[in-house]
């Protein structure tokens, strides 16, 4: 340690660094100055600070905070960005508009759209009757959309049409095939026999001709006399391993003598046809769906440019 005798200051012998002329219990601090590139660091923050809080949102006052030279929010920016994802989705909502429905799977990016969009769609609407998988309630009868029996036929236009017009709904058209009752039409012996044929169709048990004759008298003008059903009228399908309603002789037997015909709403009052068309591209794309087969009625009727539409 060292004084400097022309300014009175003490200067640290070893660095040759002034002293501040503080002391605290014996300990003396240099004067050591911060190194440039830190000060120009330092000045230059500032400086952005300065021009941050002119050109952004930076003050806060009483209810709100300085708007700033550009103008720029965050809620005007979260503003703008839904506003392009709605742009967006009107987009796709119109081009799948303007396909015909048996004719989406002709654009795949389109296709894969519409299912995204039904998915969701399915979730909102569908999910009460026939769960979260589409799998289905037999307790209740709501059909698994997963396989590949349908009641009413499972192409794309079939599919729509359900879903547009609902099932056995007051005031449409089709889809109101119903079971009559045959509660007190047979004795123990013929419901047993009844019972063991259809169950015998399946390959699940042995039947008889009792239960064929039966069968042939009374159930085949609606199922098949094979038991193959009947997609005009909503007739289940009987000789295959998929049961609407359980194939245990008691729910076979219960369904015969008072018969649980299920309902469906008709979406075409409460969803816009976009939605529909949704919906049913992604019912058809769960696993069970079938090809369209196109009719020459229908072929003259399509717009020439229908299947040409693309993003």
């Amino acid at each position: 340690m060292a004084n400097d005798p022309s300014s009175n200051k003490k200067v640290d012998q070893a660095t040759g660094t002034e002293f501040v002329g503080h002391e605290w219990d014996g300990i003396e601090e240099l004067n050591t100055p911060l190194p440039r590139w830190w000060l120009w660091t330092f000045y230059i923050t500032i400086v952005w600070a300065i021009i941050y809080t002119v050109l952004y949102p930076a003050y806060p006052m009483l209810t709100k905070a300085s708007e700033g030279y550009l103008g720029w929010t965050s809620r005007g920016q979260l503003a703008e960005e839904m506003s392009l994802a709605d742009q967006a989705r009107m987009t796709v909502g119109e081009r799948i508009a303007a396909v015909d429905t048996v004719k989406l799977s002709g654009n795949p990016e389109l296709m894969q759209q519409a299912v995204a969009g039904g998915a969701a769609a399915f979730k909102v609407n569908c999910v009460q009757c026939h769960g979260s998988g589409a799998a289905g309630n037999q307790e209740l009868g709501y059909p698994n959309l997963n396989d590949d029996d349908w009641l009413w036929g499972g192409d794309m236009r079939e599919i729509e049409y359900t879903i547009t017009k609902g099932i056995r709904q007051e005031g449409a058209d089709e889809r109101q095939g119903a079971m009559p009752a045959f509660a007190g039409m047979f004795d123990d012996a013929q419901m047993a026999a009844l019972v063991a044929h259809v169950r015998s169709l399946s390959g699940m048990q042995k039947g008889s001709a009792a239960g064929a004759q039966l069968f042939a008298e009374n159930c085949a003008v609606c199922h098949g006399e094979n038991g193959g059903g009947n997609r005009e009228l909503g007739a289940p399908r009987l000789n295959d391993a998929i049961w609407l309603r359980g194939s245990s002789p008691d729910a076979i037997r219960a369904q015969i003598l008072n018969p649980k015909m299920g309902a469906m709403p008709a979406w075409g009052e409460r969803l816009d046809p976009v939605t529909i068309k949704m919906l049913t591209a992604y019912v058809h794309s769960l696993g069970g769906g079938e090809d369209f087969v196109e009719t020459a009625g229908e072929a003259d009727a399509a717009p020439a440019d229908e299947a040409d539409v693309r993003p």
